[in-house]
């Protein structure tokens, strides 16, 4: 799936691929293209420098000034260190009394890079922002970006939240990369753990009974993982890896250490779920005579609340840009990845579609499908997310008036 060239800006009368709507919205989407387009080789400067200098979560700090750089220099009010977190930033243009909110994430994946394509949603997040900022006193639009750190696994959203970024929002969006375009978002709720498992060192050959084996609690636990997958709903999924577990191999290990993933559909389904999981954990402990230790990595990942009306302007966006949008199946699942955006949506209006950068078939997470994040393909995901996402927040605020007004 890709792109079949493009089409007339919708709202016009000439429009196809998209809903006839009256001239003047046709007016402001132009309006709002042209500036993403204006801007299209900083965008991709942005995104390349990105790509080529990954930071992880709560480490990107060279990306969360390289971010707002270009919102700046086009009159947007920065704040750095956004609500006491480094590598957070906030940017905001306009007055309207229709708020739209853009998220950029930039961290990327220890040992991958930018394997799941966060410099494409930083720099689509910026353009978008730059568009809408075109059309922000006729469209009555106040624009601003969340440059949101540690969405692999480090609740950055979520720790927002609790701060107050987002309250009074009319609609929070972002568009991420995939292998194909998937408009609707159906995540997992997931929760994210470090392990710890605490024994007793000894010579492993001449006092063995001395020891007591942190690695081997552990895999008393992932074979009681394993079997436990077996009674679990279909929709489930635990797994995670084990980061260290000795040092030398005449020394019995003292201390062992993972990262585990629980998910499922709901949060609610969740919490029924994740307590079965920690007693696989606790039986290596008993097993084993070790201490264990869990600490969560950050508050657990909601479930995706989709703004239809939104996701149905994108939609329609995106097919006026040429966009295909692929049928479910294997190339179209990872719309079914866990996001801390789920938590943004469980408390405002949210869209998060995937646009697809023809990386088949490489997919997320995987060395292939970093290197399919910067070239043609990706460019024009790019600027068709960063157009797409401008003209959903048009019609945002275009349906807002009409509410308002009838």
């Amino acid at each position: 799936m890709g792109t079949k060239g493009t089409t007339e800006t919708p709202g016009t009368t000439e429009t196809t691929g998209a809903t006839e709507t009256p001239g003047a919205m046709g007016r402001l989407k132009g309006a709002a293209r042209r500036e993403v387009d204006r801007h299209a080789e900083e965008l991709i400067r942005l995104s390349e420098r990105l790509h080529a200098d990954p930071e992880t979560a709560w480490e990107e700090h060279r990306a969360a000034a390289a971010v707002p750089e270009p919102l700046e220099r086009a009159g947007f009010d920065i704040t750095t260190s956004y609500l006491g977190l480094e590598t957070a930033f906030h940017a905001r243009f306009g007055s309207g009394p229709v708020r739209i909110a853009l998220c950029a994430e930039y961290d990327a994946l220890p040992g991958l890079g930018h394997a799941c394509g966060h410099n494409l949603i930083a720099a689509s997040s910026v353009g978008a922002a730059l568009g809408l900022a075109a059309v922000a006193d006729d469209a009555g639009l106040t624009v601003e970006v969340y440059g949101t750190p540690a969405e692999e696994g480090g609740g950055g959203k979520i720790e927002m939240l609790d701060r107050g970024a987002f309250a009074g929002t009319d609609l929070a969006m972002m568009v991420h990369p995939a292998p194909v375009d998937v408009a609707e978002a159906r995540p997992f709720a997931v929760s994210h753990s470090k392990i710890s498992y605490t024994g007793r060192s000894a010579h492993a050959a001449a006092y063995p009974e001395a020891g007591i084996n942190a690695a081997d609690a552990f895999t008393v636990a992932q074979v009681a993982i394993g079997l436990l997958r077996q009674q679990l709903p279909a929709s489930a999924r635990v797994h995670g890896v084990v980061t260290h577990a000795g040092d030398a191999p005449n020394a019995i290990p003292e201390r062992a250490t993972g990262r585990w993933y629980v998910r499922a559909e709901t949060l609610a389904e969740l919490a029924e779920l994740e307590p079965r999981v920690i007693r696989a954990f606790e039986a290596g402990a008993l097993a084993t005579g070790c201490e264990l230790e869990i600490e969560p990595e950050s508050k657990p990942y909601a479930e995706f609340r989709t703004d239809e009306a939104a996701l149905a302007h994108y939609r329609a966006n995106a097919l006026a840009l040429g966009r295909e949008f692929a049928p479910p199946g294997q190339a179209a699942r990872m719309n079914r990845a866990s996001t801390d955006m789920g938590n943004v949506s469980q408390t405002v209006p949210a869209i998060h579609p995937y646009i697809g950068i023809g990386s088949l078939p490489a997919t997320n997470h995987q060395h292939e499908f970093a290197a399919h994040c910067v070239g043609a393909n990706a460019q024009r995901a790019l600027l068709d997310g960063a157009v797409a996402l401008a003209w959903t927040g048009v019609d945002r605020s275009s349906s807002r008036y009409a509410s308002a007004s009838s």
